[in-house]
């Protein structure tokens, strides 16, 4: 008779000839146990391929049971969520759900535990997400719910835990949960939070990201870690009936006489070192090439130097912040969320317009604080750097002002996101502040190319 067992992250096969062609192409022969072995993930297919043949065989792998807590706070569904847990059940309750933030995405999450009716695993990229979804299952189902990582480790029926954690434990926890979800699944594809999804047997698999695709193309991988993209809906498509109504004005503001003097010097100092040594920045690593090149003289770390400071002139620029000042004047009745691609722009913004900043060095419980407070409206704005692109919830917020970042499409949308909750009759707005004639214009085209921006256009 066949026997499964599960090890270490991976399926054992027994009872099978070496020779036979009947496993995934991921099972191979070990003969260290004389057995097949492959992926945990393998198990669905194994398990379909024996139920499929009619072969007899003892399951030893499987650890999870059915869930006994029922959902006790029944919210109704949208039409958008009942399609997309409806096309995540035709694919084999295996897939990537594609929503809007602000859209409903953990609320599809709870309608497939409750479908499903597995011990289940969700998995978050950060704890500010894992005490969210903590608090989201608790309340949903009225149970215990485990806990892994930032100091905890009590594995339940229901368990959150963030990919860090995952991966590290996953070999040990890889047969306790027949239903896994990854949230903001974009950060699974990749050499090591990737094995979170390889080590675990869980048969049934749903990914949850607003944008799934990656700069380096791995978004591809979530097909074999999850399942395809079963459903999506963008922001275009759902402004005004489930979203906030939103415009984007992109302001570009000049450069002062001496900040263009010194970033024209800058840059020069800087692209004459890159051309010289025959380095293509578009180019496949060209920034790693660029990095080892400064390293190795005097002249290379002028150069880096020299690029750094440019970068700062066109994040900071002084009519930036006095166009930020007329923005907070113009705003001053609504929540806004101010956003920088660097801490030291985002503590300086702090200081000059004695607004609170959250970066990755502020403690949690300061976090919550500030959050707490920007929600109840004793504080109208807050300014971060990159720890709010994911995770923050603040209906009430109106406004994002872009100051500096990334050329990412994915931060750019995340931070639009950020202030499209569904509030009564609000209309929410981003501002991306530009400086005129500088790199940051190439950036902002690159970060726009979404249909969030095709149609939303407002002239500034």
């Amino acid at each position: 008779m066949v026997r499964l067992a599960f090890f270490a992250g991976t399926l054992e096969i027994h009872g099978l000839p070496a020779d036979t062609a009947l496993l995934p192409d991921v099972c191979c022969w070990d003969p260290r146990s004389a057995c097949h072995r492959g992926p945990a993930s393998s198990y669905a297919a194994v398990a379909l391929m024996l139920h499929r043949r009619r072969e007899p065989w003892q399951d030893d792998a499987r650890a999870y049971g059915v869930l006994d807590a029922d959902l006790r706070a029944h919210r109704e569904a949208r039409p958008f969520q009942r399609d997309a847990i409806s096309a995540w059940q035709a694919s084999g309750c295996r897939g990537v759900v594609v929503l809007p933030t602000g859209a409903g995405k953990s609320h599809v999450a709870v309608m497939a535990i409750d479908d499903r009716r597995r011990a289940a695993l969700v998995v978050a990229p950060t704890l500010d997400l894992v005490r969210q979804w903590y608090d989201l299952l608790r309340s949903s189902f009225g149970c215990e719910v485990g806990v892994v990582g930032g100091g905890d480790h009590r594995v339940e029926a229901l368990t959150v835990t963030t990919y860090d954690s995952a991966w590290m434990h996953m070999e040990h926890l890889g047969n306790r949960f027949g239903l896994i979800i990854f949230d903001e699944c974009h950060h699974l594809p990749g050499t090591s939070y990737a094995l979170a999804a390889r080590f675990c047997l869980a048969p049934f698999r749903l990914g949850l990201s607003a944008t799934p695709e990656r700069a380096d193309g791995r978004e591809v991988e979530l097909d074999e870690l999850i399942g395809p993209t079963v459903f999506r809906r963008d922001i275009d498509e759902m402004s005004g009936d489930w979203l906030a109504e939103y415009e984007t004005v992109r302001v570009v503001l000049d450069l002062s006489p001496a900040e263009r003097a010194e970033y024209d010097a800058s840059r020069a100092r800087y692209r004459d070192f890159v051309v010289a040594n025959g380095i293509r920045m578009g180019g496949p690593n060209g920034w790693g090439r660029f990095l080892r090149a400064a390293c190795r003289s005097s002249e290379g770390r002028a150069a880096l130097a020299a690029f750094r400071r440019q970068r700062e002139l066109a994040f900071t620029a002084s009519a930036k912040l006095d166009y930020l000042e007329h923005l907070l004047h113009l705003h001053r009745d609504e929540r806004a969320l101010i956003f920088t691609d660097d801490n030291a722009t985002a503590y300086a913004i702090s200081q000059r317009f004695l607004v609170p900043v959250i970066t990755h060095q502020t403690r949690v419980t300061e976090r919550s604080r500030i959050l707490e407070r920007i929600r109840d409206g004793r504080y109208s704005a807050v300014v971060t750097s990159r720890v709010l692109n994911e995770g923050v919830d603040v209906p009430d917020a109106s406004v994002a002002v872009v100051v500096s970042g990334s050329g990412s499409v994915r931060e750019h949308v995340q931070r639009l996101g950020r202030v499209l909750r569904k509030r009564g009759d609000k209309r929410a707005v981003l501002y991306e502040l530009i400086s005129a004639d500088t790199s940051e214009q190439h950036t902002s085209e690159r970060r726009r190319d979404h249909v969030a921006w095709r149609e939303a256009e407002s002239p500034c």
